[in-house]
C-alpha cells in the first residue's frame, strides 16, 4: 500500500526517519515487503503523499525505492550526479516539503561514487565541469591524498549545509520541527546505509 494522506500527515519527522531505516534493515535482510505494483500505481493515479524527499547520486546502484524498501508514491527522488545541490534541486525539494507535505530530506551519498571521484582528479569536459564545480569545494578544504568515500560523506554534509543557506522555506520548515533534513551514506558492497548525525 503506498502513503495515503492520512498516513502522511499523522506521520512525524522522526518517524519518516525511523521507516526510512526500517526499510534499509529490511532489504539488508532480505526481507522486504510483498508489493502489488499494480495496485499501488492505481492507488497513486489520482494523487501522491510522499513521506520523504531523498536527494541522491545518479547511480545506478542507488537507487532509494529499493534501498529502502519503499513502493509507488512513498519517495519523492531527487537525483543527480554527486547529489549536489543547485537552484532546481532546491525548487524540487520545496516542492515535495512544502508543497506536497514530505516529513523529511535525506541526501544520500555512496561510497565509490564516480562524481566525487572525478572532482578529485580535476575532471573537465562540457556540462560536467559546472557539476563538479559544487563538489570541489569539499575536496579543497580536505587537502590532498583523502580517500573518496571520505570526501563523498563530506559532500553530503556540504550538500545539507547549502540546502539550509540557500532555502529560508526548508530552513523555516526544519527549524520549527516541520521536517527533518539527513545525511546518510549508501555502502555499494553491502547494501547498507549509515546514517550521518
Amino acid at each position: 500500500m503506498s502513503t495515503t494522506k492520512d498516513i502522511q500527515t499523522g506521520m512525524t519527522p522522526a518517524e519518516a526517519l525511523e521507516q526510512i531505516k526500517a526499510g534499509n534493515e529490511r532489504f539488508l535482510t532480505g526481507k522486504t515487503l510483498a508489493r502489488d505494483f499494480s495496485s499501488e500505481i492505481k492507488e497513486t493515479a489520482t494523487g501522491q503523499f510522499p513521506f520523504a524527499a531523498i536527494l541522491g547520486c545518479i547511480d545506478s546502484r542507488a537507487t532509494a525505492e529499493q534501498l529502502f524498501d519503499q513502493g509507488v508514491g512513498d519517495l519523492f527522488n531527487t537525483r543527480v550526479a554527486g547529489n549536489i545541490v543547485n537552484e532546481d534541486i532546491l525548487g524540487s525539494l520545496e516542492y515535495a516539503c512544502n508543497v506536497a507535505g514530505s516529513k523529511m530530506i535525506l541526501v544520500l551519498g555512496h561510497t565509490a561514487c564516480g562524481a566525487v571521484t572525478a572532482a578529485t582528479q580535476r575532471v573537465e569536459f562540457g556540462n560536467i565541469t559546472a557539476l563538479l564545480s559544487k563538489i570541489t569545494p569539499v575536496v579543497d578544504s580536505l587537502g590532498k591524498g583523502v580517500a573518496v568515500d571520505k570526501v563523498a560523506e563530506h559532500n553530503v554534509q556540504h550538500s545539507i549545509i547549502r540546502i539550509r543557506k540557500e532555502s529560508a522555506i526548508l530552513k523555516d520548515m526544519e527549524d520549527s520541527g516541520k521536517i527533518l533534513i539527513k545525511g546518510a551514506m549508501y555502502d555499494v558492497a553491502t547494501g547498507e546505509v549509515r546514517f550521518l548525525d
